[in-house]
C-alpha cells in the first residue's frame, strides 16, 4: 500500500489551478480572441426576469449558444426578441464561471433580413387584431376644422415642408411641430413620448393642445420604417385622445400604425389635405348655405302673409262682436229695477215669520223643554253612579276577605329570613376583608418601630441636636453652644465649653497610631 502511494506520477510537476483560477484563465482567453462578434441564429427560449435584463439562446440546427442583454441595452434594442425570430446579434463572447458555461453580451440584435422583419410583422399584426385595435368601432371621428393641428415627423426633412405648404394653400391652421428621429433604434420611443406629450396638455398650458395629430415621415424600406411597426407606437396611438392621421411612405407602404390609427394617409400631402378643407370651397359653401336661407325666409314671409289676409276675411268685424253683448246688457238693464223690488218683498216677509217666532210665551216654551230635558238626564246618571258605586264596594268588600292575616305573616317571615342571610354574607365578607389587612397594618407598624431610631436609644444609643437639626460630626459643633442630647428615656440640655482641646487631641492621638504603625516593620503593642 505505501508503495502505491510513494510511486510517483508522470507529470506531477505541473502546475496546480483553483477552479477559480481556471475559469478566469478560460475567460481571458475566449473573450482576447473573440472581443467582438456578430452572430447569426434563431432566437429559441426567451426569459424577462423582474431585473430588467434579458436572457435568451441563439440555435441552428446542431449547437444551442447562451446570450443576455443587459438591462441598459433593451430600451435601445429596435425590436423586443420573440422566440423563432431569425436575427443578427453583435455583441463580445464572454464566460459565465458560475454555470461553466459561455455567452454572448448583445449589445445590438437585429432581424435577419425582411424575411424575418416580414414573419414578425404578420405574428404582431395578428396579435394585435386578436386584442380588437384595428377595429373601426374604436376608430375616432376627424374633426371638420381643427385649430390646432400637431404634426409628428422629421424637423429637416422636406415632409413638414409639404405639411405646411398645404395646410396654407388650403386653409391656414395654427400647427405645433414635435420633432422626433423617423428611423433607427429611437425612432419608435420619440414617437410614443410625442403622442403622449400631444395628450398631455391642458387648458392652462401655455401651450395649446392640438385638435387633431398628424404622424408623418417619408417612403422607405421595410427596415427603415420599422420604427412605426413597434408595438410602443401602436398603443400610444390606440390610447391617444386626440384623433390620429398617420402618413407614413409612400401609397405602396403599409405599416400597422396605418391599421391602428384613425385615418390612414396615403402621402403626408394627402395628410394635410384631409386635415383641413379648402378655405374657398367653404366660402363658398356658406354663401350657398346663406342664399338658400335667405330664399327660404323670403317664402315663409310671403306664405304667412297670405296666410294672414286669409284668416283676416274670415274674421267678423268688431261692431258684429260687441252687437250681441250690447243687446243683452240692454235687456238686463230693463229687467233689473223690477227683481229689486221683488226681493225687497221677499226680504220682508221671511223677516215677519223670524220676529213671529220670537214671543215671550214661546220662548218660555222652549226654555222649560231644555229644563226638562237636562233633569232627567242628570237623574239617570245619577242613577246609573250609584249602581255602579255599589258594585265597586261589593267586589272592594270580595277582595278584602281574600287577604288573609297567615298570608301576611308568612310573606314577612320569608322576608325577614332573606335579610338575616344577606347581612351575615355582608358580615362575613367584611370579617374576609378586613381582618388580614388589620393584620398587615400591624405587621408594617411593628417593622416601623423596629426600623425606627427609638429603639436604637434603647440600646445605649443618644441622639445629639444642635437648632432642631440632627449633628453628625464634631465639626458642625459651634463653641459655646447648646446641644439637646436625647437618650431612650427623656432629652437633657448640654453647653460645649472648649470644642478646640478635643479635637486637637483626637488629631493627636490620630498621629500618634499612624506614627505607632509605620514606626517598624515588625507587629507593633498593643497598648
Amino acid at each position: 500500500m505505501s508503495e502505491v502511494i510513494e510511486n510517483n506520477l508522470v507529470g506531477d510537476n505541473q502546475p496546480e489551478y483553483s477552479v477559480s483560477e481556471i475559469s478566469g484563465v478560460v475567460k481571458g482567453l475566449i473573450e482576447s480572441e473573440f472581443e467582438y462578434v456578430r452572430i447569426r441564429g434563431e432566437i429559441g427560449r426567451v426569459s424577462n426576469p423582474r431585473s430588467g435584463h434579458i436572457y435568451l439562446d441563439l440555435k441552428d440546427e446542431r449547437s444551442v449558444l447562451a446570450a443576455v442583454i443587459w438591462k441598459g441595452n433593451v430600451r435601445n434594442l429596435p425590436a423586443m426578441p420573440e422566440e423563432g425570430l431569425e436575427v443578427v446579434a453583435s455583441g463580445k463572447l464572454t464566460t459565465f464561471g458560475a454555470q461553466s458555461k459561455y455567452q454572448l453580451i448583445v449589445d445590438q440584435i437585429m432581424p435577419a433580413g425582411e424575411g424575418a422583419l416580414m414573419a414578425l410583422l404578420e405574428k404582431r399584426k395578428e396579435k394585435l387584431k386578436q386584442e380588437g385595435m384595428f377595429d373601426v368601432s374604436r376608430k375616432k371621428p376627424l374633426p371638420y376644422l381643427p385649430d390646432v393641428i400637431g404634426v409628428i415627423t422629421s424637423s429637416s426633412g422636406a415632409v413638414i415642408r409639404d405639411i405646411l405648404h398645404r395646410l396654407k394653400d388650403r386653409f391656414p391652421r395654427e400647427v405645433l411641430v414635435w420633432p422626433v428621429s423617423v428611423q433607427g433604434d429611437r425612432c419608435a420611443l420619440e414617437v410614443s413620448r410625442a403622442i403622449d406629450g400631444f395628450n398631455r396638455l391642458t387648458e392652462f398650458d401655455e401651450i395649446k393642445k392640438p385638435d387633431l395629430l398628424i404622424v408623418a415621415r417619408g417612403g422607405g424600406s421595410l427596415e427603415d420604417l420599422w420604427g412605426f411597426n413597434e408595438e410602443i407606437v401602436l398603443r400610444a396611438v390606440a390610447a391617444s385622445e386626440i384623433p390620429v392621421i398617420s402618413a407614413i411612405g409612400h401609397e405602396t407602404d403599409t405599416t400597422l400604425i396605418d391599421l391602428v390609427s384613425d385615418v390612414r394617409a396615403p402621402t403626408p400631402t394627402a395628410a394635410a389635405e384631409i386635415a383641413v378643407p379648402v378655405l374657398s370651397d367653404v366660402s363658398k359653401a356658406l354663401d350657398k348655405i346663406v342664399n338658400r336661407q335667405w330664399q327660404q325666409l323670403k317664402q315663409k314671409l310671403l306664405i304667412s302673409e297670405q296666410r294672414l289676409v286669409a284668416v283676416s276675411r274670415l274674421m267678423p268685424r268688431s261692431e258684429e262682436l260687441c252687437a250681441l253683448q250690447s243687446q243683452r246688457l240692454d235687456v238686463a238693464s230693463e229687467r233689473l229695477p223690477r227683481g229689486l223690488i221683488s226681493l225687497l218683498q221677499r226680504n220682508k216677509l221671511q223677516s215677519a215669520r223670524v220676529f213671529a217666532g220670537l214671543q215671550p210665551r214661546f220662548l218660555q216654551q222652549v226654555v222649560q223643554a231644555q229644563y226638562e230635558r237636562k233633569t232627567n238626564y242628570f237623574q239617570s246618571l245619577r242613577a246609573g253612579f250609584k249602581k255602579n258605586l255599589e258594585a265597586k264596594s261589593i267586589k272592594l268588600q270580595l277582595k278584602l276577605s281574600d287577604l288573609r292575616t297567615n298570608d301576611l305573616h308568612r310573606e314577612i317571615k320569608t322576608k325577614e329570613l332573606s335579610l338575616n342571610r344577606l347581612t351575615q354574607r355582608i358580615l362575613n365578607l367584611g370579617s374576609n376583608i378586613i381582618v388580614p389587612r388589620l393584620a398587615n397594618l400591624n405587621n408594617l407598624d411593628r417593622l416601623r418601630e423596629t426600623l425606627g431610631y427609638k429603639e436604637t436609644l434603647n440600646r445605649g444609643y443618644s441622639v445629639i441636636r444642635a437648632d432642631g437639626s440632627v449633628v453628625t460630626s464634631v465639626l458642625e459643633v459651634i463653641d459655646n453652644v447648646e446641644l439637646e442630647v436625647e437618650f431612650k428615656d427623656g432629652r437633657i440640655g448640654v453647653c460645649i465649653s472648649d470644642k478646640a482641646d478635643i479635637t486637637k487631641k483626637q488629631a493627636a492621638k490620630h498621629n500618634n497610631k499612624s506614627k505607632a504603625g509605620g514606626s517598624s516593620p515588625k507587629q507593633g503593642s498593643l497598648f
